[in-house]
């Protein structure tokens, strides 16, 4: 028993790494051949019109709502309970500030930006696409920490926690655009 291992190991080592793989890729791939039927016109247009609902369109109005919604509530619990920290809810709306712009900018930029229609007649190879979407994530970070680092300056007497709150819920909006495509 352990000498056929070792003969097994040693075929299997001498021969190169490519070889190896792509025998193995094909072994795997014989049994999902028969299984893969191709979609219909109509089948693929049915499947078009179920997940048809943009997930980037949806994430960014859930963040708008629940900025809003988060900014009111400041404001309200500003007005009635604490009306000595005067800037509680622009704190709260700052913070929220800090996710929504940066986000809308990436959804724009990646839309194709200026340039949409232009680039609408033609396909982004996967490699480009992943490329657009580095470089516009690279840039909504920078503007997030830009956002967050000029809050001393652009809020007076910056309520902190107000902030980070603002901030945390309106962070949440991709989590609840992500819950009803999940129910389907």
């Amino acid at each position: 028993m352990a000498s056929q291992f070792a003969v097994a190991c040693a075929s299997a080592s001498s021969a190169p790494k490519a070889t190896r793989w792509r025998a193995w890729d094909d072994d795997a791939d014989e049994g999902d051949a028969a299984d893969f039927k191709p979609l219909s016109r109509a089948e693929a247009e049915r499947w078009r019109q179920r997940h048809a609902t943009p997930l980037v369109r949806r994430a960014l109005m859930w963040q708008l709502g629940l900025w809003g919604l988060v900014a009111l509530l400041a404001a309200l619990a500003q007005w009635l309970w604490w009306p000595q920290h005067t800037s509680l809810a622009l704190s709260v709306a700052y913070g929220g500030l800090c996710v929504v712009g940066p986000a809308a900018l990436m959804a724009w930029g990646m839309a194709g930006g200026f340039r949409a229609r232009w680039r609408a007649s033609r396909v982004r190879p996967p490699r480009q696409a992943l490329g657009a979407w580095l470089v516009w994530e690279g840039v909504k970070l920078v503007l997030a920490l830009a956002l967050l680092a000029a809050a001393p300056r652009l809020v007076s007497d910056v309520n902190w926690l107000g902030l980070v709150v603002g901030l945390v819920v309106v962070l949440k909006g991709y989590v609840l655009a992500l819950w009803p495509a999940s129910r389907r």
